[in-house]
């Protein structure tokens, strides 16, 4: 399996609940002892939500100072982030009626009860629409369950995908929105491209190997 341990976290999923489960490389049931969390710290749970789009400058700017006012409140939002994570891509990985799928959904069920209440109606869409985050110190944790909540609802399982860890990728999961359903990578530029450098390798290798023997 080739390292895809990149320094810069790739925002490729499509979903910001699938963004949220590849915060973690590589992506593969049960972890392993080579894997990254790109979560390991609540500042880099604020700069990830500003980079997909979950918080902007003055939410953030909230948060931060939510978080700064209350001990505990940033570790406490990291932790319902990672136990968000981990249910989303338990739900996904398994797929059936499962021990382990029955217990992700009961805690996602939770964790969306108390954003819910959290939240409020106001004033938009066609009369009024949900504002989910008003808590600042959970605004983070609570957006990420209402678009897991939302995408596990919706999501066309024909479009999902997972970067075949098999092949050298890093098993990523994201929507396949290619007109014809044929991406097979998360990333082309990437693990796309290191598959073809690594199988080129293994055919010069190969064929050293025979030129030697002969």
């Amino acid at each position: 399996m080739a390292d895809n341990r990149n320094d810069v976290l790739r925002i490729v999923g499509g979903h910001p609940a699938l963004d949220l489960v590849n915060t973690v490389a590589p992506r593969v049931p049960g972890g392993t002892a080579e894997e990254l969390d790109y979560l390991r710290a609540p500042a880099a749970l604020l700069a990830w939500s500003r980079r997909i789009g979950l918080t902007d400058d003055s939410e953030a700017t909230a948060v931060a100072a939510a978080w700064d006012s209350a001990a505990g409140t940033a570790e406490q939002a990291l932790h319902a982030t990672i136990e968000i994570r981990e249910a989303v891509y338990t739900v996904l990985a398994w797929r059936d009626e499962s021990a382990e799928m029955a217990a992700a959904l009961e805690l996602l069920t939770l964790r969306w009860s108390a954003a819910a209440a959290r939240s409020v109606l106001v004033p938009g869409g066609a009369v009024a629409e949900l504002q989910v985050g008003t808590s600042p110190a959970l605004m983070i944790p609570d957006r990420l369950v209402a678009a897991a909540v939302e995408l596990l609802r919706t999501v066309d399982l024909r479009q999902l995908r997972a970067c075949p860890i098999e092949e050298g990728g890093c098993g990523f999961l994201f929507l396949d929105r290619s007109r014809n359903g044929s991406r097979r990578w998360c990333a082309m530029e990437d693990c796309g491209t290191q598959a073809k450098i690594r199988k080129l390798s293994e055919r010069r290798r190969a064929t050293t190997v025979e030129g030697v023997q002969r």
